[in-house]
């Protein structure tokens, strides 16, 4: 599996099972609703940071900007899609948006819940391992010609 598939999933199942809860408690509890939310949204840049920090260790030179990127936008749309599913389901409140809602402010808001956290986690991870993040290359000086006479 690949390795933005295998975060993609994780973090978008992460998402899914946290809306979920996030629903029923809203259902059983509501005065705590801005508690709920605040500790969903933790969760996910919790989990978020420290993959990334591990991805840092793990990895040496590898440019992780793409790999995190695709998996926030696969977990966004995953989780959106299947959150859109669940609404339908008898007995699961999920706030009843609707699929253009779901497939683009809610996914957007996903990715980048996921991808700026993870690469921040990567910023970190590569700093406490004591090398820096990939560099971009040195520019290609221009040949000198002789000068003419």
């Amino acid at each position: 599996m690949s390795a933005w598939v295998l975060r993609a999933v994780g973090l978008g199942a992460l998402v899914v099972v946290l809306r979920v809860l996030l629903g029923l408690l809203m259902g059983s509890l509501p005065t705590y609703g801005t508690l709920w939310r605040a500790a969903c949204l933790l969760v996910i840049v919790a989990v978020a940071v420290t993959w990334g920090i591990r991805d840092a260790r793990s990895t040496s030179g590898t440019d992780l900007t793409v790999r995190w990127l695709a998996a926030g936008i696969a977990a966004g749309l995953g989780s959106g899609a299947v959150c859109l599913i669940l609404d339908y389901v008898p007995g699961i409140e999920l706030g009843g948006s609707g699929v253009l809602f779901e497939l683009t402010s809610a996914a957007s808001f996903i990715m980048l819940l996921i991808f700026l956290p993870a690469l921040a986690g990567v910023g970190y991870g590569h700093a406490r391992a004591g090398r820096p993040a990939k560099a971009a290359p040195a520019p290609v000086s221009e040949p000198e010609f002789a000068p003419a006479q």
